[in-house]
């Protein structure tokens, strides 16, 4: 079964190489999903006002509200942020955010500037630890956005993906594949 459809896919690729205005047709079709998919992506940063407005929760922390794989939806439209919120911050010099709960909300007396902390459901102690060296509160710019809305369990592709890197590159490849020798009606 899995022979036939790789014969096949082999079968028409050898087509579409000896056909170059359907060659080009089908690259300039697969150009067009990518660019679609980062017009989309962009959309979302824009109307969301957050760098990342879907995120994968990666660990534990957070159990039992998400669980390892949940994909959160972000917001950062409103600056406004409370005690009990699910936020996902990023800290100077890493590069994966982090989703935790804002634990507690502190005004600065010199500056007037809202400074958080927070901490992990499922961890014992509030996350100053994760924080840079130094920095006891985390400034309202760390913040990418609040969590609005959730989906069980779908990011676990994304884990899969990222702990093994080759399987990314195949499933691109054979996505791209079969787009190029797929014919329309």
């Amino acid at each position: 079964m899995i022979k036939d459809i790789i014969d096949k896919q082999v079968f028409e690729l050898k087509k579409l190489w000896a056909n170059k205005r359907q060659l080009t047709f089908q690259v300039l079709n697969l150009a067009m999903i990518v660019f679609s998919a980062l017009m989309i992506w962009k959309g979302l940063m824009f109307v969301t006002k957050s760098e990342s407005p879907v995120v994968v929760v990666l660990s534990g922390s957070m159990e039992p509200a998400f669980q390892r794989g949940d994909i959160l939806f972000l917001n950062n439209a409103k600056h406004q942020v409370f005690v009990g919120d699910v936020v996902v911050f990023k800290i100077k010099d890493r590069d994966i955010p982090i989703v935790h709960r804002i634990l507690k909300v502190h005004t600065d007396a010199d500056s007037g500037e809202v400074e958080l902390l927070t901490k992990g459901d499922n961890n014992r102690v509030d996350d100053r630890g994760l924080y840079a060296p130094g920095q006891l509160w985390l400034k309202r710019e760390d913040i990418l956005g609040k969590a609005v809305g959730t989906l069980r369990y779908v990011g676990m592709v994304t884990i899969a993906l990222n702990d093994y890197p080759v399987l990314k590159y195949v499933l691109v490849g054979m996505m791209g594949l079969f787009v190029l020798t797929n014919k329309e009606g």
